[in-house]
């Protein structure tokens, strides 16, 4: 292979292809890789008129822009948002005509005038093959830049409020995932994985191959074989007090008219860039249905979930150099953390528990030495929890904690958050957040 070749400036390829014509014709003449050459890319695509050469432009723009080093792509989505401003002549002219007119072609008139420049590169861009992944991947580097401009922030929202769009629910495909399927999802399991790290193929087989346990994901109809987000499931007797119970290599499969709890022991995002966009809640809620159709013996669905925030917030309120306290204070230190810690938005401060308990879970059960693993000492000392989703009050539960501020609390974890000292825990937890 000629390496002088391969090493050329993807401009210059780009420069001398069949696209070259167009962007001489459109004004664009870059030349180096840089944000510059990326922003007359993206200038070009917001002043095309037709839509013909629209995706054969976007391929071009993200060709240059997976060439091009960190930098010069996050150096790009900081200048983009200003790159066309609102024309607000023409602003004017539209809300004149509305304001006179008042019709259906006066509103579309209006629209299009006030249409941030941002929705219409999002759009175009999305023409290109594969427009919707690579447009995810610019969505991670916009994420993972530190400072958050107010450009930075309404390209953001721009970008969210188009995938909110595209990846809406009901648009999703649920299912199932098992051993059997293709090589490549399996693998997109086993990276993504992010609660309880899958260590190698045998691993995975045991998570979905075996009657008593089940995986399920959500999948874009244009993703076919890449998970948006997948569920564990499993199939036991009872409400398991350590995750060990569930992954060990050795344990005894539960046969199928056994089974009357349905547990969700992992959940992962697979997208970064599909970041703050709501269907998690969704996967379980479609989970439950179709295992209610298929074991309608099944009595309980609960989780065993990670407390990822709990270590953190009781160094912070109890001190670094204090001595990690026994089973049964951790148990209740736990109580109150969940019960009463809140986040600044008024939710719970636990990332897991606002997701759960924001789903009109309850919390049921909190168990100590539940997960033994470097991640789950560091993160939560070894303590996990169950919530349960009782379809009957999840409505209730929901309305309770999003308009009252109240957690929904089996009778034994809220004796635990009420036990002895609760009221200075209570005011203590509450106000290290405040102070947050």
């Amino acid at each position: 292979m000629n390496t002088t070749a391969r090493r050329r400036n993807p401009l210059d390829l780009l420069m001398n292809s069949g696209l070259g014509k167009l962007l001489s014709r459109v004004g664009v003449a870059p030349r180096r890789a840089s944000s510059e050459s990326l922003l007359d890319l993206a200038n070009a695509l917001l002043s095309l008129r037709g839509r013909a050469s629209g995706p054969a432009l976007a391929s071009a723009f993200f060709d240059l822009y997976e060439a091009s080093d960190l930098a010069a792509r996050q150096q790009f989505l900081e200048k983009v948002h200003d790159l066309q401003p609102y024309d607000t002549e023409a602003i004017d002219k539209a809300v004149a005509t509305w304001t006179e007119k008042r019709d259906e072609n006066s509103a579309h008139a209006l629209n299009a005038a006030t249409e941030p420049p941002g929705d219409r590169l999002i759009r175009s861009l999305n023409l290109a093959p594969q427009g919707m992944q690579r447009l995810l991947r610019m969505r991670e580097d916009l994420l993972a830049i530190p400072r958050k401009t107010p450009g930075i922030k309404s390209l953001d929202e721009v970008i969210e409020t188009a995938f909110t769009s595209w990846f809406n629910v009901g648009f999703l495909e649920l299912r199932r995932i098992r051993w059997d399927s293709p090589a490549r999802m399996l693998e997109r399991i086993i990276k993504y994985e992010a609660v309880h790290q899958i260590d190698g193929w045998e691993d995975l087989r045991r998570r979905v191959e075996p009657i008593d346990r089940r995986c399920y994901g959500f999948f874009h109809p244009q993703m076919a074989d890449d998970p948006l987000i997948f569920v564990e499931v499993a199939l036991t007797r009872d409400l398991p007090s350590t995750i060990h119970e569930i992954i060990a290599e050795e344990r005894k499969v539960t046969p199928r008219s056994e089974a009357s709890c349905a547990i969700f022991y992992s959940i992962s995002n697979c997208q970064e860039g599909l970041k703050g966009i709501p269907f998690g809640n969704y996967l379980i809620k479609r989970v439950v249905g179709l295992l209610q159709e298929e074991l309608p013996q099944l009595k309980t669905f609960a989780t065993l979930s990670p407390v990822p925030g709990f270590a953190k917030w009781l160094a912070k309120s109890q001190g670094e150099s204090t001595k990690v306290p026994g089973p049964k204070r951790l148990r209740t230190l736990t109580a109150q953390y969940l019960a009463y810690a809140k986040h600044q938005s008024g939710q719970p401060l636990d990332p897991v528990a606002r997701f759960h308990l924001g789903n009109g879970a309850r919390l049921e059960a909190i168990h100590a030495n539940a997960d033994l693993s470097r991640n789950g000492q560091r993160q939560a000392h070894g303590v996990m929890v169950n919530y349960v989703y009782d379809l009957s009050e999840i409505e209730a539960n929901h309305f309770a904690l999003t308009e009252l501020g109240t957690v929904a609390t089996s009778k034994a974890v809220q004796t635990l958050a009420e036990g002895s000292g609760t009221k200075k825990g209570k005011d203590k937890a509450v106000s290290e957040d405040i102070a947050a």
